[in-house]
């Protein structure tokens, strides 16, 4: 078997390392559509991390549909990649955490509705089982903690999924840095945008019913509840 050559890492943002180094890998290889990429024990023995960081990896380049995991066989390319192109993250760049929100807010309304409606009409019993469970998650954090930004994140992207287009969750692994402000307590509150918490439960009966218009409402409303604390939290 053909030794890989890549360079170990300095202990530093290894995510992101290990991201530029297979990219670089598959740019330096040549790999193209369809190609094997290397197992995941040879990555961790030639970057030298762990398991882990090369999962968190894999995981990323899967919701970029990058790569296809296949059970028994290996993970494979779906497309080429490199460094140039493997990084595209859609960013927002200002000093004012009031501005950056509202103006993210609106790219969320607009992807989140048609997202929803989407779902409304594409999820099968299995998008509903997870999430329900995402659901639960986060209701049962909500309630032991006044909060749930990991959980609350965790169902709508449970959502996107189950609309069965890679896009959406593509645009949201593009935007995540700044999509992530909406769930680590902007404005030091941990009460952020807690009111919309109980319409994550209608947005989801919207969704088991398959009423779209509903879902879009629903997901208006959670939405209305995030401007209307962004505006009052900054003042």
């Amino acid at each position: 078997m053909t030794r890989i050559v890549i360079a170990p890492l300095p202990p530093m943002d290894r995510a992101r390392q290990v991201a530029d180094a297979l990219a670089e890998y598959v740019e330096g290889a040549d790999l193209k559509a369809g190609d094997r990429l290397p197992a995941e024990r040879e990555l961790m023995t030639a970057l030298g991390v762990g398991r882990s960081t090369i999962r968190e990896v894999m995981r990323h380049f899967q919701a970029l549909g990058v790569i296809e995991a296949r059970k028994g066989s290996g993970t494979y390319l779906l497309r080429p990649i490199s460094r140039r192109t493997v990084h595209m993250p859609l960013s927002l760049e200002t000093a004012n955490l009031r501005d950056a929100l509202l103006l993210t807010l609106q790219v969320r309304r607009g992807l989140e509705c048609e997202a929803s409606m989407v779902a409304a009409r594409m999820r099968s019993e299995a998008d509903l089982t997870v999430i329900e469970a995402r659901l639960e998650d986060m209701e049962r954090a909500h309630h032991a903690h006044g909060a749930a930004g990991p959980e609350d994140l965790a169902f709508h992207l449970a959502v996107y999924d189950a609309t069965h287009n890679p896009l959406f969750r593509q645009l949201l692994e593009q935007m995540r840095e700044t999509f992530e402000r909406f769930w680590s307590h902007p404005f030091e509150r941990f009460d952020f945008a807690r009111r919309s918490f109980p319409f994550h439960r209608t947005l989801f009966n919207a969704i088991v019913a398959q009423d779209p218009e509903a879902a879009r409402t629903e997901t208006l409303n959670i939405l209305e509840i995030v401007e209307e604390d962004i505006k009052e939290m900054s003042r």
